[in-house]
């Protein structure tokens, strides 16, 4: 399978409490949450729709798949109108968790994964995409171990001035190679990029 990361993020690389649900995401004092609700046309939200739609399986951080059973978990595609392709997917898809920790999941068709070397069995099997939605933690952790093989960065345009960001400010270093690239009548832009090795850098 092929490993694609989705992302949403503010132009100042922030990746945390796109949402704004009430206890969301406010580790460390955040208080700028939602910053992504109601942004996006109609084109973006296809998208995202068609992106989950496309999944074989999907793969999770621990945070971020306690926040997705708690809500799209406890979902029937009645609930959501619009989103009922996203509302199908995760919960007729199997999921995956990279946990030592976690208990026994209540999410039906979840498996834990334990490390790095799980994740690339589960890659070296046949199929499409193992998607990876938000998990920012998670997906810093899967480029340094080069298991990323296509990342979407929808890149909301607002800077919120704090918050956890997608990036390090000291981390390594990657060069990535352009794939498709979209902005949408509200400014959203979506940039799909494939890993391209280490960056070159002047004289060397």
């Amino acid at each position: 399978m092929k490993l694609t990361t989705i992302t949403q993020i503010t132009l100042d690389g922030v990746v945390q409490g796109n949402g704004g649900a009430s206890e969301e995401d406010r580790g460390n004092g955040f208080e700028r949450g939602g910053w992504a609700l109601g942004k996006g046309d109609a084109e973006t939200h296809a998208f995202i729709r068609d992106t989950y739609a496309r999944a074989d399986a999907f793969l999770f951080g621990r945070r971020t798949y306690d926040l997705f059973a708690s809500s799209w978990g406890s979902m029937t595609e009645q609930d959501a109108p619009g989103w009922e392709a996203v509302v199908r997917a995760l919960n007729t898809r199997p999921k995956y968790v990279v946990s030592t920790t976690a208990g026994d999941p209540a999410w039906a068709g979840t498996t834990l994964l334990p490390d790095a070397a799980a994740i690339a069995g589960l890659k070296a099997k046949p199929g499409g995409e193992l998607q990876v939605h938000g998990s920012g933690t998670l997906v810093r952790w899967l480029l340094e171990h080069d298991l990323v093989d296509e990342m979407t960065l929808v890149v909301v345009p607002v800077v919120v001035g704090q918050g956890t960001r997608l990036f390090p400010q000291d981390g390594p270093d990657l060069a990535l190679d352009l794939v498709e690239s979209r902005a949408d009548s509200k400014g959203v832009t979506t940039q799909v990029y494939r890993p391209a090795g280490r960056p070159r850098y002047a004289g060397r």
